[in-house]
């Protein structure tokens, strides 16, 4: 009697939002204006294909709508650090879309419990450089997993800066995105990927551009868990 074959299992996306918030003292932080909807846009699209979806998502406003999507929350730089060791060796597609801060405050973390009180003499902060998550990550992906960062720049500098991105993080596919554009409910995108080809999209809402982007892992997701 024959049996019928195991069901196909679910693609896992793992999906980083929103901003880091890096502590200056138990109320004040450096951060970002970064609102977390394109990568909540992409969890509920992945969702709606029938993605395993999970979100790791800083402190921002925007959340997924489809409650299909397993959604964690992280505040700072190792945060985000710590659950992406956890999730990545189970997933097969991994896009960073989070704005992690490049630089922190240097404090003892003691400090992290008090407060700075107001002085007439200036206060100088001393910053130190966070890790590079996306190409530490990268070091330790497993074949066919396919990883895509996002960058952005200046318009003038988009280009070459999303082309070192992709070489200097070693990933697959860097989502480029003029730094004019910020706030705005829109995307005005360029996707480069390895080889130096790259393909712009119309822009669009952010709703949009998760669609359009979708279309364009789905089949490289596919491609890459074949030629694992």
């Amino acid at each position: 009697m024959s049996h019928p074959p195991p069901p196909t299992p679910l693609t896992r996306i793992l999906i980083t939002a929103g901003p880091t918030h890096e502590p200056i003292d138990s109320v004040r932080f450096i951060g970002n204006r970064s609102s977390g909807r394109m990568g909540c846009a992409l969890a509920d699209e992945a969702a709606r294909r029938g993605w395993s979806a999970t979100l790791l998502l800083g402190p921002a406003p925007a959340l997924p709508t489809d409650s299909r999507v397993r959604v964690r929350r992280f505040r700072t730089c190792e945060d985000l650090r710590g659950l992406l060791r956890e999730e990545f060796g189970n997933t097969d597609v991994l896009v960073m879309a989070a704005a992690v801060a490049d630089y922190r405050p240097k404090i003892d973390p003691a400090m992290w419990n008090g407060k700075f009180r107001r002085h007439s003499t200036n206060l100088t902060l001393e910053l130190e450089p966070t890790p590079d998550l996306l190409a530490e990550i990268s070091t330790s992906r497993k074949p066919g997993q396919l990883l895509i960062g996002f960058a952005l720049e200046p318009r003038g500098e988009l280009v070459a800066s999303a082309l070192a991105k992709l070489d200097r993080k070693g990933v697959d596919l860097v989502v480029g995105n003029p730094l004019e554009t910020m706030d705005s409910p829109d995307i005005e995108a360029t996707l480069f990927a390895k080889g130096g080809t790259s393909t712009p999209a119309p822009k669009m809402s952010k709703d949009a551009f998760a669609a359009w982007l979708m279309d364009r892992i789905v089949p490289m997701a596919s491609s890459a868990k074949v030629s694992s």
